[in-house]
């Protein structure tokens, strides 16, 4: 009897952990990873740096390039940020998600509510304590930001842009994080580190808003006001089209016309950049083209393609090879975790 109990409980774990991870899809980690890689990246060409290099804070304070199991600790925090904060945003979102997502394992009942959050509640409170007294206290103020803010985008959406621009700060916080986390510095704040947040921020809200065609008949009925359904599927198939410019023009405005980047622009980024724009308008014509439907599910992956490998060109402004590097493992293995959830209706 006794060993009969045991392997019910361990049957019963093992499918709480199946779908807690589920409900984790996977393949938005790489938005949360690479968002904050940028910073842990960015932290190390300061920590190198020698001698100034411009007003923008490109200049060697107290900054020490981290330990690889430093790194390795911040990273392991980043990527699964995504996953764990998802199991609060499913909750708050399961009146939408009965129409748009019924089996999705939260509103299936495969995911028990309680023991997820508790569960997620547990690794934030891990991550919390890990980031204080292994890390720089400092980064808790992004990560509980993050959370945060977490909470209330499930709201914020319902509000046409407002959605997006919560959206967006939310992902820049990892950015932030990345950067505070790995080490000690003397300017915490900077005109060059504030546009770096302001563009991640503009590409997820971006990404976020071609999310939401898929989800335009729940949000409807669910009364969120997206800015799909504020100005319908028609308009946006337009919009869908020139919003895919907006990150390149923002940031040639940037550089050029406020010298937000005070880095010169080196090959590697300028070939990764115009990667990127490709992806980006290629997302734009995959939702002018199939703005309903099933393909509105899959055209997902080029739009995570997009959003992932232009914050990899960020890296390569400072970072080249790594840049590069990092630009041809999100783009595979974004595809290949999305394959892994290949429901719809999950």
């Amino acid at each position: 009897m006794v060993e009969l109990a045991l392997r019910l409980k361990k049957t019963v774990i093992m499918q709480f952990l199946r779908a807690y991870v589920k409900s984790m899809r996977l393949y938005y980690s790489f938005v949360t990873g690479i968002a904050g890689w940028i910073g842990v990246s960015f932290y190390e060409f300061v920590a190198t740096t020698e001698g100034p290099r411009g007003t923008s804070g490109f200049i060697k304070t107290i900054e020490v390039a981290p330990p690889p199991e430093k790194k390795l600790v911040i990273l392991i925090i980043l990527f699964l940020a995504w996953g764990i904060n998802q199991i609060f945003n499913d909750y708050l979102g399961r009146k939408e998600d009965r129409i748009n997502a019924p089996e999705r394992p939260m509103v299936s009942g495969e995911l028990n509510p309680r023991f997820a959050l508790m569960t997620s509640g547990l690794l934030l409170t891990v991550s919390v304590f890990i980031t204080w007294f292994y890390l720089e206290p400092i980064a808790v103020i992004p990560l509980l930001a993050g959370v945060i803010l977490n909470v209330i985008y499930e709201y914020a959406k319902g509000y046409g842009i407002w959605g997006n621009i919560t959206f967006g700060i939310m992902i820049a916080m990892c950015g932030l994080y990345g950067f505070w986390a790995a080490g000690p510095m003397e300017m915490y704040m900077t005109k060059s580190r504030l546009s770096a947040l302001i563009f991640i921020a503009v590409m997820n809200g971006l990404m976020t808003y071609y999310t939401y065609f898929k989800d335009f008949t729940g949000d409807m009925a669910a009364g969120k006001k997206t800015i799909i359904v504020k100005y319908g599927i028609e308009r946006n198939k337009i919009i869908a089209i020139f919003a895919a410019f907006l990150p390149s023009i923002l940031f040639v405005v940037g550089y050029y016309g406020f010298s937000s980047f005070e880095i010169e622009l080196n090959k590697t980024f300028v070939i990764l950049a115009v990667l990127t724009v490709f992806l980006q308008i290629w997302t734009g014509y995959l939702y002018f083209k199939n703005p309903v439907g099933e393909m509105t599910y899959y055209s997902l992956v080029t739009n995570f393609r997009a959003c992932t490998c232009g914050q990899t060109a960020i890296i390569a402004l400072f970072n080249p090879v790594l840049g590069m590097m990092l630009f041809l493992i999100s783009y595979v293995f974004v595809g290949f975790l999305f394959n892994l959830h290949t429901n719809i209706k999950a």
